[in-house]
């Protein structure tokens, strides 16, 4: 018998699709990508366990979908139509233990519509839930079907997005978005032998996202804010990655380190908006860029996320230390900062 074939879409921040599809690509035969017409959306056929997405470290949400073949939402009240949803929701309920979900909350155009009150109220007492005010943790999406020709109830597999990670017990303004931090530590193209350095560490998530993807010959994160320092070790003992790195209050701009001797960098450099400003930016990037060419070994490997976009290229065109690989345009809610790959000539 053919395993059921499940409609999904992840959605990421826009931007990192390539490297979200290449770790749905690691799920096998089980995977079938699919056109998707929105940025930050990979669309797929899926027929594995369903439970195997909830994993997925690239992704900010993953969503079951199920295109209805009708005219007006109100059409999802009758018998037929209704059942199927409830179907679709259980289906997302099921892979977790009972009591995890309480609210219920429709996202859609005319949510508070007497129809639409009227269907998310029914489902809500029908699967033991209450309405949530704004993000339940059971979250429905409701919107037409491409083509307007019918349309699609999506629903959440997870009572919150997978961009919440669960290591993350301290938070700091500014700090990394989860899938993003991922996407950088797998742009490094991470060895065992690898010593790792992060610089300006923050709340740790970089150094957790790192560690996640495996060993290290020596990982040290540095940051020079005790705030940021204590909820760097406040993060790492949530994830227990404590004992497998260093955390110490190293100034970024002069590293008691010898030359050429850390294999990879990693930094979330300040954009100049919630953290530090673009005047302080002018004189730390090249002191900071600089450091980084001198402890980096020939070959070694730099990854940068940066909102200061000119100033970054044109520091770059002028340090024959680094050669630029790759740089990708990410969407951070409005912001559209660039994740530079680099490698030390």
């Amino acid at each position: 018998m053919q395993p059921p074939s499940h409609q999904i879409e992840v959605v990421v921040p826009a931007g990192l699709e390539p490297l979200a599809q290449a770790e749905l690509a690691r799920l096998g035969q089980h995977v079938r990508l699919a056109p998707s017409s929105a940025s930050g959306v990979v669309a797929l056929r899926y027929s594995g366990a369903l439970r195997g997405l909830l994993g997925l470290r690239a992704a900010t949400s993953v969503y079951l979908v199920r295109a209805f073949a009708i005219p007006r939402p109100k059409a999802l009240l009758g018998d037929e139509p209704f059942r199927a949803a409830l179907a679709l929701v259980e289906t997302a309920l099921q892979l977790h233990p009972p009591d995890t979900f309480r609210t219920l909350f429709l996202s859609a155009a005319g949510a508070d519509s007497s129809v639409l009150t009227r269907l998310k109220t029914e489902l809500a007492a029908r699967l033991g839930l209450v309405l949530g005010e704004e993000d339940g943790d059971l979250l429905l999406r409701l919107r037409r079907s491409a083509g307007g020709t019918g349309w699609d109830l999506l629903v959440r597999l997870s009572p919150r997005p997978l961009a919440t990670r669960a290591w993350r017990v301290c938070n700091l303004e500014g700090a990394l978005n989860g899938p993003v931090a991922h996407a950088m530590a797998v742009l490094t193209t991470p060895t065992a032998q690898d010593v790792y350095l992060n610089l300006g560490c923050g709340s740790g998530t970089l150094l957790v996202e790192r560690l996640l993807l495996g060993p290290t010959r020596r990982a040290i994160g540095c940051d020079t804010s005790t705030t940021a320092l204590a909820c760097t070790h406040a993060n790492l003992a949530a994830a227990a990655m404590t004992e497998r790195c260093e955390v110490t209050d190293w100034d970024a701009r002069k590293l008691p380190l010898p030359d050429a001797s850390v294999d990879v960098l990693t930094c979330d450099l300040p954009f100049g908006h919630l953290v530090g400003s673009h005047e302080t930016n002018v004189a730390l990037y090249p002191a900071l860029l600089a450091e980084a060419a001198r402890v980096a070994r020939p070959g070694g490997r730099c990854v940068l996320l940066s909102h200061e976009v000119r100033m970054i290229e044109r520091l770059l065109a002028a340090m024959p230390d680094w050669r630029l690989e790759q740089a990708l345009r990410v969407d951070l809610g409005g912001l559209f900062p660039r994740i530079y790959v680099l490698h030390r000539v």
